[in-house]
């Protein structure tokens, strides 16, 4: 077995749902996994990584109210005087679009800014929740609790330390912002229609102490909230959340192994999120 090395082992420092933020993680700080919490970190022949990101780009969706978007500037892009290739350009971006965590100050006070979410909570197994046929037949459906005990008596109960992603199936629509956002008026976030998590499923995860949550729609929180409970329920508990995650239809219900590694912001409340799913061998 090749074994997938992610620099050091990762260091376990739970986090309880009322404890204080984390202090910032620290080039070259290291967190350790135990057996319980993952059981092997190898790719095996015949092990896939999946890529659950979409890009960065002028197709990428924001929520409505940011006026700029994905801007690239190149700032030298071709020979040199010294007949060399370079390229170079700067970058601007919201820090809430396309691929990218809510961390948990996002919604609350006090809590995780960026740089100081604990690794475990990036790179743990995950598991799948399926309501896609929901979505399909009600665009504003919501994960309920309900839901979860179903998924459980199916699949297993969800451990602690899990990150749990919810599949409606949106990732097909993306990046028709009319069709995955419900509207397309600029500025304007008042009639958005999309699936989400319920608030009492945001609170069933918290009592599973849950290492972060992830969806395919442009919110955890389904479009026509208003109060974004979700986000304030489980961003609260210190449980950093994943939006537009692109892929979940190549995700088994378990079984995947998630390295979601943000840009590190000092202070930020979100960012872009390149994340890749590990799949054993069929």
């Amino acid at each position: 077995m090749i074994r997938l090395s992610l620099a050091a082992a990762l260091a376990l420092t739970a986090c309880a749902a009322n404890s204080p933020p984390e202090p910032a993680t620290q080039p070259g700080q290291t967190a350790r996994l135990n057996a319980a919490q993952v059981p092997s970190i190898t790719l095996q022949p015949g092990a896939r990584l999946v890529d659950l990101s979409y890009p960065y780009d002028t197709a990428t969706v924001y929520w409505p109210t940011d006026t700029t978007g994905f801007v690239l500037d190149k700032l030298h892009w071709g020979q040199t005087e010294g007949g060399y290739f370079y390229a170079s350009a700067k970058m601007c971006s919201a820090e809430h679009g396309g691929t990218h965590l809510d961390a948990p100050i996002h919604f609350a006070e006090g809590r995780t800014t960026m740089d100081r979410i604990a690794l475990e909570r990036l790179v743990a197994p995950a598991v799948v929740i399926d309501i896609s046929t929901a979505a399909a037949k009600n665009r504003d459906t919501l994960l309920s609790a309900a839901d979860i005990e179903a998924f459980e008596r199916a699949h297993g109960r969800i451990e602690s330390k899990t990150i749990v992603l919810v599949r409606t199936g949106w990732s097909d629509r993306w990046p028709d912002r009319k069709r995955y956002l419900g509207d397309d008026k600029p500025g304007d976030a008042s009639n958005l229609h999309f699936p989400g998590i319920g608030e009492d499923a945001a609170r069933a995860l918290v009592a599973r102490s849950v290492a972060a949550v992830g969806i395919d729609t442009a919110s955890i929180d389904n479009g026509p909230s208003k109060s974004f409970m979700t986000h304030r329920v489980l961003l609260g508990a210190d449980i950093p959340a994943f939006e537009n995650v692109a892929s979940l239809r190549e995700l088994p219900p378990r079984g995947a192994m998630i390295i979601a590694l943000p840009m590190k912001i000092g202070g930020g409340s979100g960012g872009p999120l390149r994340i890749v799913a590990v799949l054993p061998p069929h």
